[in-house]
């Protein structure tokens, strides 16, 4: 038994001196090193590096050594470089997200897509365009791109699905950074797009983008299949899979579809108590008593689903608690953001607005904060309100998204019944 305990031991401390090595080999390439300086050492070094220890490597970057998310995602195209010949070979045994319809075999489905578009399609398209930019040849490129631009869902999902559950196992880290990456590529889509749609000429440039989508396109599939569904599979349940695959429909597809519904071979979820399982002050089960009426739960949820905006409330520790779910939302919203802080259900570069705008009204130096944002053929009016109670203490924020496009657009007036 002392034996098993001591190998143990030496087990933990040979890891604990391997991820040293790798946040000192990320801070030398912080610090300005080539990556064929680095590679050297870490061959030599560190040898065969597993999908948990780059995981925990970006953790504590972060949260340890104090390099911003920013700088981590700059380094991120750099390490991939470095771990793609030693990230280790992960055989997983045949088992359920090989099967058609779990997220991470409809993840793959549409990466193979995504890999047609960009390596074929797109490729040959943008070398065409180097040597006769037409107009056929640009408007080939806008339909590319246009359906490029389709990978926004497959992204979504793993942003507000997957994301959610990994930092309720802690896993902070890899979000980050991965969230912060899919918004550059997302932004390197749109841009080329207005390039080419204001073209003047500037064919290099427009090259050069493209160039800079594809690869990061394809280092993003690299690291969704090699480090972060990985990741995943090694931590998620079987229900939580579930859920998310119930859920992806409402955020949507990329480029192609599960053929089939998955249906694990335990195909029931645990059943949830409900918190309430007796009425309180004389109101019967079911049902909810305001200062004002009271209604049955079914028709409280239906009364809000019908409001012609969306709701989203946070409490007062930033916690998504709630959010109403009308027919056309503004913005998509799945379950998995219920109990998630709000800070970790927005991408990283806009993380210090929303900290501003809560620490004004936890302060009560706001009461509320109003944004408007032209998206599309939409005008997207959002409000955030402070809540308190009767002696002032703030309880949470209510946050209210509308699409203002069609009271904008009125005129004149109207007093009679619609035929």
């Amino acid at each position: 038994m002392s034996e098993l305990i001591n190998n143990r031991e030496h087990t933990a401390k040979e890891l604990t001196e391997r991820q040293q090595i790798l946040k000192e080999i990320m801070k030398e390439l912080h610090d300005g090193k080539s990556v064929d300086e680095v590679k050297a050492r870490f061959a030599v070094a560190v040898g065969g590096v597993s999908v948990a220890e780059i995981s925990a490597m970006e953790h504590a970057l972060m949260t340890e050594e104090g390099i911003p998310v920013s700088e981590v995602q700059r380094l991120c195209s750099v390490h991939t470089s470095i771990f793609k010949g030693s990230i280790e070979d992960i055989h997983r045994p045949s088992g359920p997200e090989e099967q058609p319809g779990h997220p991470v075999h409809t993840f793959k489905l549409e990466n193979r897509e995504i890999e047609r578009l960009v390596n074929f399609q797109l490729a040959l398209h943008a070398d065409q365009f180097q040597k006769d930019d037409s107009p056929k040849i640009i408007y080939k490129l806008l339909e590319d791109l246009s359906l490029l631009l389709d990978l926004d869902k497959h992204y979504s999902r793993k942003e507000n699905l997957v994301f959610p559950y990994l930092e309720r196992y802690g896993i902070f880290g890899p979000t980050k950074v991965m969230w912060g990456v899919d918004d550059s590529i997302r932004n390197a889509i749109k841009e080329a797009k207005n390039l080419l749609t204001q073209y003047n000429g500037n064919k290099e440039l427009i090259g050069q983008t493209l160039t800079h989508i594809m690869t990061e396109v394809n280092e993003m599939i690299f690291k969704e299949e090699n480090i972060l569904l990985p990741m995943a599979l090694g931590k998620l349940t079987e229900d939580e899979w579930l859920k998310i695959a119930r859920e992806s429909a409402e955020i949507g597809f990329c480029l192609t579809a599960p053929e089939r519904e998955w249906i694990p071979e335990r195909a029931e979820e645990p059943v949830e108590m409900d918190e309430q399982q007796e009425g309180t002050s004389g109101t019967p089960q079911g049902f909810v008593r305001f200062e004002t009426g009271i209604v049955s739960v079914q028709q409280l949820e239906l009364l809000l689903n019908h409001l012609p905006v969306d709701l989203t409330f946070i409490d007062e520790h930033d916690v998504v608690r709630y959010f109403s779910h009308g027919k056309e939302r503004v913005f998509a919203r799945t379950k998995a953001v219920i109990g998630r802080t709000v800070q970790n259900c927005h991408p990283p570069q806009s993380v210090h607005v929303v900290e501003k705008l809560l620490e004004d009204f936890k302060a009560g130096r706001k009461d509320a904060e109003d944004f408007w944002i032209p998206i599309k053929d939409k005008f997207v009016y959002i409000r955030y309100f402070a809540i308190r109670d009767a002696e002032d203490r703030y309880l949470g924020t209510l946050e209210f998204t509308q699409n203002i496009a069609p009271i904008r657009a009125l005129e004149g007036q109207k007093r009679i019944l619609s035929e």
